[in-house]
């Protein structure tokens, strides 16, 4: 699997000074963590799964969630469950056929409603186990989340695999403010227990809004809901210091179609205009499909080192991926930084000569810019994420 992988020789060498590298699930967990990027959600009722992974049928789909919990109703549980086992024994069996490279799956999770399903699915898949890369548990909290955590150890040794866990903060002791700071503490003391088995900690925006019957509207990010950016930047707080860093990804955008505005575009005009007509033109689909709104939303995310973003829509892959790749000016900063980083330097001028870089501060930064371009590869000087959105292939017109 490689991030742009749809986008020809031509263009990526036009576009990336560094091409994203490949990685699987068996990757490092560092490198793994940083690629998810966008991570398309899924009913597990859908009977079209493994056909639509193995034809490719969204481009850019580098990390999925098959849903067996909101997503489903209460009377399609056992339904949901069973489709999603045909499914992935189907996708492992294409594999076994050569229909399908293992170096080619995508990132599968699947988020289960307890442990007991999670427990179930697992024996029921067997061998077919091996498509995942591990489960997602949503409502996350301390006594819960042992429940999980111990299954998905006992699942681990008993398949001899490395799956990982993704917990979803999205409760109502993690959003209410008296009992926030408890209940972060005790989730913190527990993932750290498990470290090597986490691979990202989610934030369940609806669900805290919903607690409060808050809908943010498509004109709006989750940064302008007081009550939820309060909370993200205290989950940030807690589990994305540098000292035992997890990667905190973007909560969901669950905007798709065009409709009426309250207020004006948040894309600007003129990046698009160097392109005349058709420039435009891409621009004007973007803004039909509320993507300026995700746009702006994911440039939030990146400033509060949030990483990665749930997505309920293949048109979200692209923007997300795209607002992903290394600036050549962030990547020279970051390079600068770390090959300076033997003491002998305190402060230098950067390559751009518009900023100064301090070594010792911005050396995690510099750190994760490294990774991340290993992902995301890095632009050449002078191009954007508005050079793969304008993709021919990219269909929002």
């Amino acid at each position: 699997m490689r991030h742009f992988e749809y986008i020809s020789k031509d263009k990526e060498a036009a576009v990336f000074y560094q091409a994203p590298l490949r990685f699987t699930k068996d990757s490092d967990r560092e490198l793994l963590a940083h690629s998810l990027g966008a991570t398309l959600y899924m009913p597990g009722i859908r009977a079209s799964i493994c056909a639509d992974i193995v034809s490719r049928k969204h481009d850019g789909l580098t990390s999925l969630v098959v849903c067996l919990e909101d997503s489903i109703s209460d009377k399609e549980v056992e339904k949901a469950e069973w489709n999603l086992i045909t499914q992935l024994q189907q996708l492992s069996m294409n594999i076994e056929k050569g229909l399908l490279s293992y170096e080619d799956l995508p990132l599968i999770f699947i988020r289960v409603r307890n442990e007991v399903q999670m427990r179930f699915v697992a024996e029921q898949l067997g061998n077919s186990l091996a498509m995942l890369t591990g489960f997602v548990f949503p409502k996350f909290s301390f006594e819960g989340g042992q429940k999980y955590l111990d299954t998905l150890h006992s699942i681990n040794a008993s398949n001899h695999l490395h799956l990982y866990g993704m917990p979803i903060l999205e409760t109502a002791e993690v959003i209410y403010k008296e009992t926030r700071m408890s209940a972060l503490l005790e989730i913190k003391q527990l993932l750290d227990q498990n470290f090597v088995n986490i691979l990202n900690v989610r934030i369940g925006a609806t669900d805290f809004s919903g607690l409060f019957g808050i809908r943010r509207s498509s004109d709006t990010t989750v940064y302008d809901i007081s009550v939820i950016r309060d909370c993200i930047a205290d989950i940030i707080n807690m589990f994305a210091r540098s000292e035992q860093e997890y990667t905190v990804s973007g909560p969901v955008w669950e905007y798709f179609k065009k409709g009426d505005r309250i207020f004006k575009p948040q894309l600007r005009q003129s990046p698009f205009e160097s392109m005349g007509k058709e420039g435009l033109s891409f621009r004007k689909g973007i803004l039909n499909q509320y993507l300026d709104g995700l746009i702006k939303e994911v440039n939030l995310d990146k400033n509060n080192g949030l990483t990665g973003k749930t997505i309920i829509h293949p048109t979200h892959i692209k923007p997300v991926h795209a607002l992903s790749v290394i600036t050549f000016e962030e990547y020279m900063d970051a390079k600068s930084i770390l090959e300076s980083a033997d003491g002998l330097a305190g402060v230098m001028k950067s390559r751009h000569s518009n900023k100064m870089n301090e070594i010792k501060p911005h050396y995690n930064w510099a750190k994760k810019i490294i990774t991340k371009a290993k992902s995301y590869g890095v632009f050449h000087d002078h191009n954007s994420y508005i050079d793969l959105l304008t993709e021919p292939e990219t269909l929002y017109i």
